[in-house]
């Protein structure tokens, strides 16, 4: 299923026409994501490529995330077109950060054009695994302007942790 990510309302962001992800479960134990970013791509400021690794700290730049609740709290995904990554649990809204663990590392992949910025990513996640998942991103501009874009934004600043944000039901049939 494609959803379109919005503009934060007190953002801006000339280089970006409007971002949409595709939402799947194509086989048990999996979740696919395909971020495709619409627009002026080369004013956009982009991380080099790197090896695939784990990294902290990757919302300071561009980057695609999802954000999925579970009984025992949620869980934070990064996933950068340098190909870095994270993974992080939560006991709740913003406490008990700590590494996330039984998720193994994701596998992404990027393409780029003039006008088009994809990331696919295949992320472990149980079949059993039930809650509701966030999906956003953060864009840099070539002139440092950070944008936010999200599902829906909770009142005020930009929050991708606030439960709000979270519409999609990671349970749907239509994620099949």
């Amino acid at each position: 299923m494609r959803h379109a990510l919005k503009l934060h309302p007190d953002g801006r962001c000339a280089g970006v026409a409007g971002i949409d992800v595709e939402v799947a479960r194509p086989r048990a134990g999996v979740l696919a994501l395909r971020y495709v970013v619409r627009g002026e791509i080369n004013a956009l400021r982009l991380p080099e490529r790197s090896a695939s690794a784990r990294a902290d700290e990757l919302w300071r730049h561009t980057c695609f995330e999802a954000f999925v609740s579970d009984s025992a709290g949620y869980h934070e995904f990064n996933f950068a077109p340098s190909m870095q990554w994270a993974a992080y649990s939560f006991d709740r809204y913003r406490a008990g950060m700590r590494n996330a663990e039984g998720f193994g590392p994701p596998r992404i992949e990027v393409r780029a054009t003039e006008d088009r910025l994809e990331l696919a990513v295949e992320l472990d996640m149980p079949d059993d695994m039930t809650g509701r998942i966030g999906l956003t991103a953060v864009i840099e501009e070539a002139d440092g302007n950070i944008s936010y874009w999200a599902l829906a934004h909770p009142p005020g600043r930009p929050d991708f942790h606030h439960a709000d944000g979270f519409a999609i039901d990671l349970t749907a049939t239509d994620l099949t």
